[in-house]
């Protein structure tokens, strides 16, 4: 990330606490469940940050970004980027304050979901399974599970409750608790130490068109409180997840239907992952093979013109077919997928503006396809809060214009040589197509050529 001095410089400093108490097997969870997701850098880094804070304590001493440096031996920009990783998956909750001393960070570490809800949830256990594959998936949860033991029929429960056991409150406890109120309960600027059950990645529910969905509901008779706050966040991720519209959500949803009119959620996850594996050939989701959500779509209406077109194209395309089709048909590699799919990890960009993001960046580079051209751009997008495919390519124009009038502005007298760029069609500022003849321009420069030589030669009688 090319502008991560602007977001962190060394002799800022940091204190880390924790959001609750972490255990020894949470270590076990990071290692073999977070690892294969956030990679060794990232895992590191929170380690380190565990390591810092003291036994039973919540909060370190005061440090600077130079230590870290030193002890993880990465530079600034690998840190910066761990971080983003570990706030993206929710192990990090990262403050900031800018006073007249500086800047300072507090960095809240959170614990790892336990085993139970990692494997359940729906969205982490599908990535890690396309990330380790099928045999080394039953393997980490045959490590994190233990087999049912079921209860003998003949055992019969005596266990005594807690009323059996222990007399009710005399009056002279009463009077005793009355007293020592104030020493029985909590200071208001205190709190106890603990752990709160950690909440699962959840998707915006926003970001999902419900109004849609509930319009073709309506027509099915599906009452509205079935659409429970649960379910509609099921919803949200399933749709992320697998790139469902409010149309095919529909479908879903009829089909989990019980007899309660409630939507069974495990039946709603199971029809929603077998009809994706059915239309890709048996493969689960990676984030490359999504489209552009409804709600950041712009061409809503029939395209006309030849940038319409594109747009409409680069909405409803996955980022690996527009990779695979610029590079005239060649499958992307493997740093590439990486590549693109830390891009959409780091820094939220939909699919759509991912896509223009790829072209740009190929067209610039003569084929290459480089991390760190492609994070500059990725990083000062997503600062621009950038979300439609058209907003992406006006960016891309702004910065083109930008950078051929510093070239006519430049007063070196020592300039290296340009490399000539091939830039997409759509750069042209009016939105025309500029798509050039290459036979018509080659004859038109061999007639300038033959005309040059013609004049050399009578200069020469």
């Amino acid at each position: 990330m090319a502008q991560h001095w602007q977001e962190l410089i060394p002799i800022d400093r940091y204190l880390v606490t924790s959001n609750g108490l972490l255990h020894e097997y949470d270590r076990k969870v990071l290692t073999f469940l977070y690892q294969p997701l956030i990679g060794s850098t990232c895992l590191s880094l929170y380690m380190t940050l565990w390591a810092e804070l003291e036994e039973n304590k919540l909060w370190s001493e005061s440090s600077t970004h130079h230590l870290l440096m030193n002890l993880l031996s990465v530079n600034l920009k690998d840190i910066y980027e761990a971080r983003l990783m570990l706030e993206g998956i929710g192990l990090l909750k990262t403050y900031v304050k800018t006073d007249e001393s500086g800047r300072s960070f507090i960095y809240e570490i959170h614990p790892p979901l336990n085993p139970e809800q990692f494997f359940l949830d729906g969205m982490l256990n599908i990535y890690l399974y396309r990330k380790i594959g099928k045999n080394h998936f039953s393997r980490l949860k045959r490590f994190f599970t233990i087999p049912k033991k079921p209860m003998e029929e003949d055992y019969l429960e005596v266990t005594r409750a807690f009323q059996d056991v222990f007399a009710s409150a005399t009056p002279g406890s009463l009077q005793y608790m009355q007293e020592h109120a104030e020493d029985l309960e909590a200071e208001s600027t205190q709190e106890f130490i603990g752990r709160q059950e950690q909440k699962p990645i959840q998707i915006d529910t926003s970001t999902f068109d419900f109004d849609m969905l509930m319009a073709g509901l309506n027509e099915s008779l599906v009452p509205q409180k079935a659409l429970t706050k649960k379910v509609k966040e099921v919803i949200s991720n399933l749709a992320f997840l697998y790139g469902i519209s409010p149309i095919e959500m529909k479908n879903f949803i009829l089909g989990a239907i019980n007899e309660n009119d409630e939507i069974d959620i495990d039946d709603l996850r199971k029809g929603a992952r077998d009809w994706y594996q059915f239309e890709n050939y048996d493969q689960l989701p990676s984030l490359i093979n999504r489209t552009q959500p409804a709600v950041h779509q712009v061409q809503l209406t029939e395209p006309k013109t030849q940038e319409e077109k594109l747009i409409r194209y680069y909405e409803t395309t996955p980022p690996i077919v527009i990779f695979k089709e610029l590079s005239g048909g060649v499958e992307p590699s493997v740093s590439n997928l990486k590549i693109l799919e830390e891009v959409m990890i780091k820094y939220k960009l939909p699919p759509g503006v991912v896509n223009v993001l790829i072209e740009v960046v190929l067209r610039k580079t003569d084929m290459k396809f480089t991390k760190g051209f492609v994070e500059s751009i990725a990083s000062h997008w997503a600062r621009l809060k950038i979300k439609s495919v058209k907003e992406a390519m006006e960016a891309a124009r702004k910065e083109e214009r930008s950078f051929k009038e510093s070239k006519k502005t430049g007063k070196s007298t020592k300039q290296k040589p340009i490399r000539t760029e091939v830039l997409p069609d759509w750069f042209d500022d009016n939105g025309k197509e500029s798509v050039k003849d290459p036979i018509k321009d080659n004859s038109e420069l061999e007639a300038k050529k033959r005309a040059f030589e013609e004049k050399l030669k009578a200069f020469r009688k």
